[in-house]
């Protein structure tokens, strides 16, 4: 059980607020825990949400290769509630097939495709494990995939950013509210350790 209150309005009045909670429902299908945790605290949230707002939108890497370093850092970092929100972004958010999402959180950069996002990937958890071993060939192989310093900045901000929302959830032990799926594959999670379970129809698609 979370360590502070949810704090779950019967309205927002707040136009910032309500937008957010506009685009996560898009994303995640509903509004999660975590940002009924953060509205103790809205005028940061506010600040911060919009900071990664900037990230997600205003930089060089896609919004998919964003979920997989989100996803990646996540995982590193033992939380298995932003592992989850991440993957759940990319598979419901932006139509990522469950398939290859499962593979990723569970493989790695092994399981990409890619060059560019696997390159991404590995650059990111080095700089999130071990930022002062970055090297000047770790930081040349972004540019061969083609990152400018524009994006090579904007990827260490968003490891960065991934683990802040890492020790969020982790220290206050946000309830968690996703398919169980995810942290089963991430983390070896079972029904059995007494965990309540999440929610099974978080970021499922109705089909009629």
């Amino acid at each position: 059980m979370a360590r502070v209150r949810l704090v779950k309005p019967e309205t927002v009045d707040d136009p910032v607020i309500r937008d957010i909670f506009a685009w996560v429902t898009e994303m995640e299908s509903a509004v999660p825990n975590h940002f009924y945790l953060e509205l103790n605290f809205p005028e940061f949230m506010k600040a911060k949400l919009g900071a990664t707002k900037v990230l997600w939108q205003a930089g060089e890497l896609t919004m998919e290769e964003i979920q997989h370093v989100g996803i990646a850092v996540s995982r590193a970092n033992g939380c298995p509630y932003c592992t989850a929100a991440f993957c759940t972004i990319l598979n419901y958010g932006l139509g990522k097939e469950q398939d290859y999402v499962e593979r990723f959180v569970t493989e790695g950069a092994a399981a990409v495709e890619s060059e560019r996002t696997a390159t991404i990937v590995r650059f990111a958890l080095r700089a999130n494990a071990a930022p002062r071993d970055v090297t000047d060939d770790d930081v040349a192989g972004l540019r061969r995939i083609g990152l400018t310093d524009r994006g090579i900045v904007q990827l260490v901000h968003l490891v960065s950013d991934f683990a802040s929302y890492n020790r969020l959830n982790l220290a206050l032990d946000t309830d968690y509210d996703y398919r169980d799926l995810w942290r089963e594959l991430a983390f070896g999670w079972t029904a059995a350790s007494g965990a309540k379970p999440g929610d099974p129809t978080r970021g499922l698609r109705v089909t009629k």
